[in-house]
């Protein structure tokens, strides 16, 4: 059969890597995942073979130990780690949008500081800007940060929803600082907090308090990170001048957002496959249900989406390694991948029936899965706010 999600015009290269982590998934992922994903087990094995693959190191520059490939090689990996099992791409989402913000905006130091490590995975970055009681509203921070007569900045707040919080050994946190600027995000400010992996108080001032469980996305730790009088020296201000964290921000998670279209393009390619499958070897009145029209044409609107998803996702990723602005692309992209994702997976689960229900069947996990990226680097409804003020601002009377 015609075969779904194909980019054309990709390099030698890109291929090559798109056909060994493809290799990887079918080998070492797909048979592994729903042990792994029901057992809510950390996927270190699958982790060390990503590490010595080099996948951490994807987007960091040649010159810092990385591969130095662009955006659109990193999503299409993403797509095929998430057609396997969307936790494993949740290792990388967040340790590539940190090395993203440092190549584009840290200081000489912190570069030659932390890439050629995270090139590596030998350091292992997460993304904080979330809070308990904030939502999508980045502006109204509360964790604040203080200097003291030392030049040091004491933090205090607690921030939320850290994916690889406990696994991580480098926090990209987003903060309030006093910059004396008249508008809520000017006086923001991105931290780069270094730390060891585990859960309690990892350093001074600084606690992981445990997972948080979650209906999917298991096997990856996601947590909450409590600052208590942390002392972070100046240092530690990404690109070295506070107040700029939010626009450093906001440029990370323009990559996460194609990230996690990849991902939704990944779990829907996935949920379509096993759709395709069971309903060619399930039979009902004398046939295999495939050829019952209501199936068929169910199969035919979930490729159709799962298409359109992929080419959006490729549009947005292209467009960022282009330079030019992608906000609204990757708006699009994110919000259509997720709902159609959801759209798709849940057909399958109906074309599984009975079976869909069991935790043998593999559309199960997939089933908890899908909700997240409908929610996850910004919910529909923020997607739907970036782009309408995009397409206004093109529109303008």
């Amino acid at each position: 059969m015609t075969r779904l999600a194909q980019t054309l015009g990709l390099t030698e290269f890109q291929s090559e890597i798109l056909d060994t982590v493809r290799t990887f998934v079918e080998r070492d992922i797909i048979p592994n995942a729903q042990e792994l994903e029901h057992s809510d087990t950390y996927p270190q094995a699958i982790v060390d073979r990503m590490r010595e693959m080099g996948l951490f190191g994807l987007m960091i520059p040649e010159e810092y130990g990385g591969l130095g490939e662009s955006l659109l090689t990193y999503a299409l990996c993403v797509e095929e780690l998430a057609r396997g099992w969307m936790s494993v791409s949740g290792v990388i989402n967040t340790h590539f949008i940190v090395a993203y913000m440092i190549r584009q905006h840290g200081t000489d130091a912190q570069k030659e500081h932390f890439l050629p490590r995270m090139a590596t995975g030998e350091v292992r970055g997460a993304f904080s800007m979330s809070e308990p009681e904030l939502g999508s509203d980045v502006a109204a921070i509360r964790t604040k940060a203080k200097r003291d007569a030392g030049g040091n900045y004491i933090i205090n707040g607690q921030k939320m929803w850290l994916t690889n919080g406990g696994s991580s050994t480098l926090v990209a946190a987003l903060v309030k600082t006093e910059e004396g600027a008249d508008k809520p995000h000017k006086n923001l400010t991105t931290f780069l907090v270094e730390k060891p992996a585990g859960f309690g108080e990892v350093a001074p001032g600084l606690t992981i308090p445990g997972k948080i469980d979650k209906m999917g996305y298991k096997g990856i730790d996601t947590t909450e990170l409590v600052f208590d009088n942390y002392a972070a020296p100046a240092e530690s201000i990404l690109g070295g001048i506070p107040g700029r964290g939010f626009s450093h921000m906001m440029d990370g998670v323009e990559v996460g957002r194609v990230n996690v279209s990849a991902r939704a393009c990944g779990v829907a390619i996935r949920a379509f496959e096993l759709a395709a499958r069971y309903a060619q070897q399930r039979s009902t009145f004398g046939k295999p249900i495939a050829q019952h029209q209501a199936i068929s044409f169910s199969l035919a609107e979930m490729a159709t989406k799962v298409e359109a998803a992929h080419l959006m996702m490729v549009n947005a990723a292209r467009l960022k390694d282009s330079g030019e602005r992608n906000d609204v692309a990757a708006g699009m992209a994110k919000y259509l991948a997720s709902e159609y994702c959801s759209e798709v997976t849940q057909a399958s689960f109906r074309i599984h029936g009975g079976y869909g229900y069991s935790k043998e069947y593999e559309i199960e996990r997939l089933m908890r899965e899908a909700p997240f990226l409908l929610i996850g680097e910004g919910t529909s409804e923020i997607q739907k706010t970036i782009i309408s003020k995009g397409v206004l601002r093109d529109y303008a009377l």
